[in-house]
């Protein structure tokens, strides 16, 4: 291996270490209303986003909040030494995303002898935590 393509990997894996990922696949939610929910927190600091989700009438923030609850433990597990960031509110939700899962196709009876096919959606989500990132005007 080359050196630049060694520092190269030194950089992706250092910027690794400062991430956490967290996915939850074919849950039983449209995507549509899943997004709903994730437009809500995506950017938000990790403690304020979990205080969003909690009092969130919607079905989707109950899996959501469990999914983030989990980025959480998978992010203290990797920065155990920066235990203080996380109560700091230093930790956001960098990316959040919601993709389309498979669809379970049913079929409903319809009149004059049709039917109609039912889509049952589903989808996939994946959260990335990390530090946020301090702009010109916080810094000031």
């Amino acid at each position: 291996m080359g050196a630049r393509k060694r520092e190269s990997a030194e950089r992706r894996k250092e910027i690794k270490k400062q991430t956490a990922i967290a996915s939850l696949n074919d849950l039983p939610t449209s995507p549509r209303k899943m997004r709903l929910v994730v437009d809500i927190i995506r950017g938000v600091e990790v403690n304020r986003a979990l205080d969003i989700l909690k009092y969130t009438k919607k079905e989707a923030s109950i899996r959501l909040e469990k999914l983030l609850r989990s980025a959480i433990a998978n992010w203290e597990a990797k920065n155990e030494s920066d235990r203080k960031e996380l109560e700091n509110g230093n930790v956001c939700v960098q990316t959040i995303m919601v993709g389309q899962g498979r669809s379970l196709k049913r079929i409903r009876t319809a009149p004059q002898g049709r039917a109609a096919r039912i889509r049952k959606r589903s989808n996939h989500v994946t959260i990335v935590l990390g530090k946020k990132v301090k702009t010109e005007k916080e810094e000031q």
